[in-house]
């Protein structure tokens, strides 16, 4: 395909995967870029009101590639996020055959295991999925994610109850992306040129260790808050009795070992691609404070 360029062009984005921790952002930043921007969304989504208004929804589901068809026509780029715990990537190829067909960008979201080199590409996850658009046609962009600060959500239970977060690893260092800043690099891939073929390791501005990022929680809402390490194994059951597949939940718990030894990696990326800071956990934790309480 041939892709335009210019000031007055106007980029018709997709957006899958639109309603959880990091398509909310996508699809704001996109429609403040002038963009027109769709959803692909399950018809019984109990999440579409975190969408603004203004976008587009289509009702589709990406393990069946044939309804995800009638979102693309007209599409010049898609925010591709797949959700790998309530999906495999089974049908992956034949989603982005039908994209391939209608884009010519496409921003991943991917993982620092496959910066680091320690996610096979037959575990079927991100490796998977960036293989599978360096043999197409498209120009990607890989957006190489630490964890989600969104991730300390999973506290929140615990904190409200007990004050006490009972989980192993509370030394691991992480260097956490703001969801809206891991938006907001994807969202420049797919409006201006000069990010394909790149792959980017996005990250927030700063290591801190779980076990310090509990205690920001308990800053922001005034509170003394506790970290109680449990066993490896106790936590892995605990993580598989709740939905984790039995691979990704031994993957997590030996990467969070690994953390507690050598920190995860950093980078400027979202700052040099934004023009400004990364987001802090602080600030994460004051926007997201009424979950604690």
């Amino acid at each position: 395909m041939t892709h335009t360029t210019g000031e007055h062009r106007r980029h018709t984005i997709l957006v899958t995967g639109a309603t959880g921790n990091v398509g909310p952002y996508a699809v704001r930043q996109l429609l403040e870029a002038g963009a027109a921007v769709r959803a692909l969304v399950l018809k019984d989504d109990p999440n579409l009101h975190r969408l603004p208004e203004g976008v587009e929804l289509h009702y589709g589901d990406l393990a069946d590639p044939d309804s995800v068809e009638a979102a693309l026509p007209g599409v010049d780029g898609v925010f591709w996020m797949w959700p790998f715990f309530a999906l495999n990537t089974r049908t992956a190829p034949e989603v982005l055959k039908r994209i391939a067909a209608h884009a010519e960008r496409v921003a991943v979201v991917s993982s620092v295991g496959v910066h680091l080199g320690i996610e096979p590409v037959d575990n079927n996850c991100h490796a998977y999925l960036e293989k599978l658009l360096e043999q197409s046609d498209l120009e990607w962009t890989f957006l190489r994610t630490t964890g989600f600060m969104a991730n300390s959500l999973g506290f929140a239970p615990q904190i409200r109850t007990s004050g006490t977060v009972q989980f192993p690893y509370g030394d691991a260092v992480r260097t956490s992306v703001h969801e809206s800043d891991l938006a907001a690099v994807g969202v420049r891939a797919l409006t201006e040129d000069g990010h394909a073929g790149r792959k980017y390791l996005v990250t927030g501005p700063e290591a801190l260790s779980q076990r310090e990022q509990v205690q920001i929680i308990g800053e922001v809402l005034g509170r003394t808050l506790e970290w109680e390490d449990i066993h490896h194994d106790a936590a892995r059951k605990a993580m598989v009795d709740t939905g984790w597949p039995p691979s990704y939940a031994d993957g997590a718990l030996d990467y969070f070992a690994d953390l507690c030894q050598t920190p995860e990696p950093g980078s400027t990326v979202v700052a040099d691609t934004t023009g400004r800071p990364a987001r802090s956990f602080r600030e994460w934790a004051v926007e997201h404070a009424d979950a604690f309480r």
